[in-house]
């Protein structure tokens, strides 16, 4: 890979995670590994794996651990996991996640739904994870960040205040989170208000704290507001293999991006994510059939890929895999 090629867009796949959580069926175990495995194969980077919450909350997720601790054999991979307490985090910690991220919503209903707790018990919790972790030794210390959910809009509030989003950032980090997150929970968010917020954000807690945003295509905006994000310089796109997942606790949150639709827009462009594409694709077939009454989106996967496509296509006629685009 020469220096134009190197990867500078990371795409993080919540599949296992954040899609399995909202199903009814339950992915064997044994699929989950291969799925991925199949991911990291094709050259995705980050993958978050599960949640470390009680298997009577979500049996979908209760492999989690083992999930954790198989992943972290393969090499190159940034295994993650996500936490809802000082309990996931430690078990987290124990399993080996090398990332833990917490949701903070900004809507307090959902938080109540969610978390079962108010905004001040979440940043209490906050501040005990990252005292945990600042008590590890250094090679041992999981990256910690948390993520601001309904941060663009809540089924159960409506409108979210701005100033109240930019406020708890700045809370959570004073907490002792690494950075945080924008999460579009329930696909509220347009362009527009993706870049005036994280504008708003990044000058409250600085551009270094705030590097992904998390959308779903709810109302088929996921690509435009990725696009928006990629735009105000965000490098990290969390997405979903086949566009599965959402919320269970924002009713009507549905439709994480699919991960196959923003590999194909980023490559297209000669964005630069490492991720092999028609690799990429195949895995699609180790997810539908362990998930044989699921159904799995994406507009790319049922089109195919363009007749003699390359990498950086879209850039002109004279196209070339050297190809780089100035995003992000």
């Amino acid at each position: 890979m020469n220096s134009s090629d190197k990867p500078v867009l990371l795409i993080s796949e919540v599949g296992p995670r954040d899609g399995l959580q909202s199903l009814k069926s339950i992915m064997p175990t044994a699929a989950k590994k291969a799925w991925i495995e199949a991911e990291a194969a094709a050259g995705v980077r980050e993958i978050e794996v599960g949640s470390f919450v009680p298997p009577k909350l979500l049996p979908q997720l209760a492999d989690t651990a083992e999930l954790v601790a198989h992943a972290r054999n393969i090499a190159g991979l940034t295994v993650a996991a996500l936490v809802p307490n000082l309990i996931g985090a430690r078990n987290a910690i124990a399993a080996g996640a090398h990332k833990i991220s917490l949701p903070l919503s900004v809507s307090e209903t959902h938080s109540l739904k969610n978390l079962r707790r108010t905004h001040e018990q979440v940043l209490a919790e906050v501040r005990a994870i990252a005292e945990l972790v600042a008590g590890l030794p250094a090679d041992q210390r999981p990256h910690f960040e948390a993520g601001l959910a309904t941060a663009f809009g809540c089924t159960l509030e409506g409108a979210v205040p701005e100033d109240q989003v930019v406020r708890l950032a700045a809370s959570l980090i004073e907490a002792g989170c690494a950075e945080v997150g924008l999460s579009d929970t329930t696909g509220y968010a347009n362009p527009a208000q993706i870049k005036r917020l994280i504008r708003l954000v990044r000058a409250e807690v600085g551009p270094e704290r705030l590097t992904g945003v998390h959308l779903h295509n709810t109302r088929g905006l996921g690509l435009a507001n990725a696009l928006a994000a990629l735009e105000e310089g965000i490098t990290t796109l969390d997405s979903s293999l086949g566009g599965i997942g959402g919320c269970p606790f924002a009713p009507g949150a549905s439709g994480n991006i699919v991960t196959e639709d923003l590999v194909f827009m980023l490559d297209s462009m000669g964005v630069s994510t490492g991720i092999d594409l028609k690799k990429l694709l195949a895995v699609r077939e180790i997810v539908q059939a362990a998930l044989p009454d699921e159904e799995l989106y994406g507009f790319t996967p049922q089109a195919g890929l363009p007749l003699g496509y390359e990498r950086g296509w879209g850039l002109g006629t004279a196209t070339s895999s050297s190809h780089s685009s100035s995003l992000p």
